[in-house]
């Protein structure tokens, strides 16, 4: 491409920091993975100025245009290795590369074999250097990333992640082996992190429509850059982009073609869409411009310093090749002071095969990591032939673990059509897009889903990497993984998830105390992970009603949770200290009972006794002034469980004792009138009651269980409290056996009397059945009440009480349904068992428009 100009380096908006201030910020970073209109236009409609030089890559070897020496940049002379630059011209080698290229990496070392560099510059950070070391040293097993984050919160990331395939990682390796130096060369993380925020922060002068207008122009700049790749696609007689490159660039192992064909293509494809990029993605052009002109520096001052330039080669992206001319000016000491920074720490992590592929949204990323893995393992011995024949195998041997087995003439049949297709595209090898199609025909019969999910293991994997113990990490990364082993955890750290289950029990088959409350040090290991919201572990039910000492938990690790754990070192070194922050920032936000009484609750799981008594102190603070009877019942809830099930966790729950009882007895005082309330605050009050109630039944010697029963008394009574309410009260006063018989017959007569609002009866009826049901049907007088009451309403009345008797028995089982029919069959005099058939028949046209009028009715005054 051009070289590019004090007045374009302007225009591109990098010559001050004012102007790095205004680079615009809402467009998405552009990928030639997005999504094109369709549209196959004419090479010469798409702009492309040079359609036969274009048409020639993978057609013919590019290695013909780019000994041309065209577009500006040095002449490229024969070598023994394909083309590199003259030593002559004082010019350090440079090798473009496309990330995750397995072919890339195997020409990269060839290469460096050739030329043997002192010095190998890479693409990538430039403080992270001193980390380079360490991803080479042994234990290392990629795939692994290098993490930039910022010390202050918001926390803000940056990832540069590394499969065993990656040019750059093979360039270090060989570094280390050779005795090499290797530095990165990008811009440092705290500018890079500045730099790309401000980016994503700009365009906030727009209005709603500029706005607008901006993101409508990029969109269809993204399309035609798009449409530009499958053009070159479809010329090459290829379904799409991605199987050209691997036909023409992945499995082109002639020594003197690669290097040179990938350099030549991507400085045209750039010098195609600079200009357009400009008017329509600034931004983008912006960030490249400073990025290149830092790492020209960073190319000069290695020569500066006594390096020759024929012992240096430069490994980046193919498509800032063409701008690293070292003959070009690098960025200004200037420049350099007035970028825009932003603290930062580095750190490694290990990274997974899933986030290196483009279904997670990686744009550099590629469509199948494991499956250029193979590809990479095959030329590494020499032997990329047997490519097609393992990656079958691998498909079949995954079928198998599914409990689908195919034949080994299967196997047969689908390498022989995956060669088959690709000798009908040209190629010598068959490539992902040709085994997957011979896959699904031979061992899926034509049906991808039969083979899917062997095609995604096969071609995606699950693969994790690992760093050794001692490799640079934050303190709160070494602390969970000395966690993981030793609460035996650490087989869980895989991609797939798994379950766990724990008894918190003391175990008392095993000799150790640490073996036998193994359950219990992992469950409060894993709590506090949750409470920092690291997605290692999430807590699911367990089938035991309220069985604390049972839990059920799945695992699953992912990049995302060294993201989200690097996030949490701000909070504290070890997951202890941070969790216990965490508690502490709840404390000062909490304002209710309720949520201290939660706080104390999880305090209590995550092992923190010093945080539960803070807790405790501020839910007897916050106690004092409440007044809310729902927030009351659920606190001394919350504490009841702590206190029967404390001895579970080893924890002394002495001291809530008393708290509770005080917000029990106060929560009994508060009853009758809370119950003054509409019927949509009711569903809150009903479970607060619950609530109260269980705690009653559980300590009926520590609270004053004798206020609570006068106090369900009173609003059981009560025809000025929520009818709903006092029917439910009267449930639990029925099921505890506080009402005698002849109180239920009058209770009821009086509340289904004839002459009593739908809204009332109907309504009282529905809280008394929302409690032990079996009492309430072996008592026929009940429900000949219930039927006499009725039959006394008119028809608006009726209708009115339809929706409280539909919302009663919609929670009845279908048995206890058809016990009621045959009682009020018995009562009716028309066979209990011919009524409870007659329920269950079908409804008739007449029945289904009764009900439609009734789903018409307007409740809307209740």
């Amino acid at each position: 491409m051009e070289r590019v100009s004090g007045e374009r380096y302007e225009k591109a908006g990098i010559g001050m920091a004012e102007s790095v201030q205004r680079m615009p910020g809402d467009e998405q970073l552009k990928t030639v993975n997005g999504t094109g209109d369709g549209a196959v236009q004419p090479l010469e409609e798409l702009g492309i100025r040079n359609a036969a030089a274009l048409e020639s890559v993978g057609m013919r070897t590019a290695a013909e245009s780019a000994a041309a020496g065209e577009g500006g940049i040095p002449a490229l002379e024969p070598g023994e290795y394909g083309f590199r630059r003259s030593a002559a011209n004082g010019q350090p080698h440079l090798f473009g590369i496309r990330h995750l290229s397995p072919a890339g990496a195997v020409h990269l070392r060839a290469f460096l074999d050739e030329v043997k560099p002192s010095l190998v510059l890479v693409e990538g950070p430039s403080d992270a250097s001193g980390l380079i070391g360490q991803l080479t040293s042994r234990g290392v097993v990629p795939p692994v990333a290098i993490l930039a984050y910022t010390d202050q919160l918001p926390v803000r990331t940056l990832l540069y992640p590394f499969a065993s395939y990656s040019p750059e990682y093979q360039a270090f390796l060989w570094a280390a082996e050779n005795g090499a130096q290797a530095a990165f060369i990008d811009l440092p993380s705290d500018a890079a992190v500045a730099l790309y925020g401000k980016r994503t922060l700009g365009g906030e002068e727009l209005t709603e429509e500029q706005r607008e207008e901006r993101q409508s122009g990029l969109q269809a700049y993204y399309r035609r850059q798009h449409a530009v790749y499958e053009r070159i696609a479809e010329l090459a007689d290829e379904p799409d982009y991605e199987s050209y490159w691997e036909r023409h660039f992945e499995h082109n192992m002639r020594k003197d073609t690669y290097r040179s064909a990938i350099l030549e293509f991507s400085r045209q494809m750039r010098s195609l869409s600079e200009q357009e990029e400009l008017a329509y993605d600034p931004g983008e052009t912006a960030v490249n411009a400073i990025r290149e002109a830092y790492m020209r520096r960073q190319i000069l001052e290695a020569i500066a310093s006594g390096c020759p330039a024929d012992r240096i080669v430069v490994v980046t992206g193919a498509f800032h090749a063409s701008a690293l001319d070292s003959s070009q000016p690098g960025m200004t000491d200037e420049a350099l002071r007035e970028l825009p920074r932003s603290s930062t720490k580095l750190t490694l992590m290990p990274y997974s095969y899933y986030k290196l592929s483009t279904h997670s949204g990686y744009g550099a990323g590629n469509q199948a990591p494991a499956y250029f893995e193979l590809m990479w393992a095959c030329m590494r011995h020499g032997d990329l032939a047997k490519m097609p024949s393992l990656y079958m195998s691998q498909v079949a041997s995954h079928l198998r673990t599914e409990g689908t087995f195919r034949s080994t003439a299967s196997v047969i049949e689908g390498v022989r059509l995956a060669e088959s297709l690709a000798s009908l595209h040209g190629g010598s090898l068959p490539t992902w897009k040709d085994l997957r199609d011979a896959a699904t025909v031979c061992l899926g019969f034509g049906e991808l889903s039969a083979i899917s999910e062997a095609l995604a293991r096969t071609d995606v994997g699950t693969a994790i990497g690992s760093l050794p113990e001692g490799v640079s990490q934050t303190p709160i990364q070494d602390d969970l993984n000395r966690q993981l082993k030793r609460l035996k955890l650490d087989k869980y750290k895989s991609a797939v998830a798994a379950d766990l289950e724990l008894d918190l029990r003391e175990n008392r088959r095993v000799k150790s105390e640490e073996a036998a409350f193994i359950d219990l040090h992992r469950s409060v290991f894993l709590h506090r992970i949750a409470l920092l919201e690291i997605g290692f572990a999430r807590k699911q039910g367990v089938r035991q009603d309220a069985a604390t000492w049972a839990e059920h938990w799945v695992l699953r690790w992912s990049p995302e949770t060294e993201i989200q754990l690097v996030e949490s070192t701000l909070k504290g070194e070890t997951v202890e200290l941070a969790s216990a922050f965490v508690i502490n920032e709840k404390l000062e936000r909490c304002g209710d009972i309720r949520e201290a009484s939660r706080i104390i609750r999880e305090a209590c799981e995550c092992g923190l006794p010093e945080a539960m008594e803070q807790a405790r102190r501020t839910l007897q603070r916050l106690a004092v002034d409440a007044g809310s009877f729902a927030q009351i019942a659920a606190a001394a809830r919350e504490l009841s469980v702590l206190i029967r099930y404390g001895d579970v966790r080893k924890v002394d729950t002495a001291s809530l004792v008393p708290l509770m009882q005080q917000l029990f007895l106060r929560g009994a005082l508060l009853l009758v009138d809370a119950a003054a309330c509409s019927e949509e605050a009711s569903n809150e009050i009903l479970a607060a009651m619950n609530e109260m109630h269980a705690v009653s039944q559980e300590f009926a010697e520590e609270v004053d269980d004798g206020q609570w029963l006068r106090s369900l008394w009173e609003l059981a009574s009560r025809d000025d409290r929520n009818a709903r309410l006092s029917g439910f009260a009267f449930a639990i006063l029925l099921e505890r056996n506080q009402v005698a018989g002849d109180q239920t017959a009058q209770e009821v007569l009086r509340r289904l009397s004839p002459g009593i609002p739908a809204d009332l009866g109907a309504g009282w009826f529905e809280g008394l059945s929302m409690r032990n049901r079996y009492a309430l049907l072996s008592r026929a007088g009940l429900w000949e009440q219930l039927d006499t009451y009725i039959s006394s309403l008119d028809g608006e009345q009726f209708r009115r009480s339809l929706l409280f008797l539909r919302r009663a028995f919609g929670s009845f089982e279908a048995r206890e349904k058809a016990a009621i029919a045959e009682m009020l069959g018995e009562q009716w005099g028309s066979g209990g068992l011919e009524t409870g058939e007659l329920l269950q028949r079908p409804l008739s046209e007449e029945e289904r428009g009764m009900l439609d009028e009734l789903n018409e009715f307007d409740f809307g005054d209740l």
